[in-house]
């Protein structure tokens, strides 16, 4: 098993994945169109998270469905996690905060989470 990390700028929030993903998701959602963020999908129980909620600020709107996460010092966006009842048990997490040659080797699937919700 590999572990992948990663943090903030500022290194206040950390994570450790317990893999490389598949692929990544580059949604056009309101919300991830703003942050640029880089998907990829965990079980919650497999990732680790450092840092939070201490230095984690929640991000919560609309349908009320995600909490998403960002460092309160440098304010990059980190993960979010479901709100609701989670019948598969996964969480995303932001590939953006890892190394990018890790990146770089990785598939990016463009999503439609503004209109279709299908992938492009």
């Amino acid at each position: 098993m590999t572990i992948l990390t990663g943090s903030c700028h500022c290194g206040a929030i950390t994570i450790a994945v317990p893999d490389t993903p598949a692929y990544l998701i580059d949604c056009n959602c309101s919300i991830c169109r703003r942050t640029r963020a880089l998907w990829a999908f965990y079980a919650e129980d497999a990732v680790r998270i450092e840092g939070e909620p201490a230095h984690g600020q929640d991000y919560i709107w609309g349908d009320k469905s995600l909490r998403t996460v960002r460092c309160r010092s440098c304010g990059c966006v980190t993960h979010w996690k479901s709100l609701q009842p989670n019948v598969d048990g996964r969480m995303g997490v932001n590939m953006a905060n890892f190394a990018p040659e890790v990146v770089a080797t990785l598939e990016v699937r463009k999503f439609d989470g503004a209109a279709t919700w299908t992938y492009l």
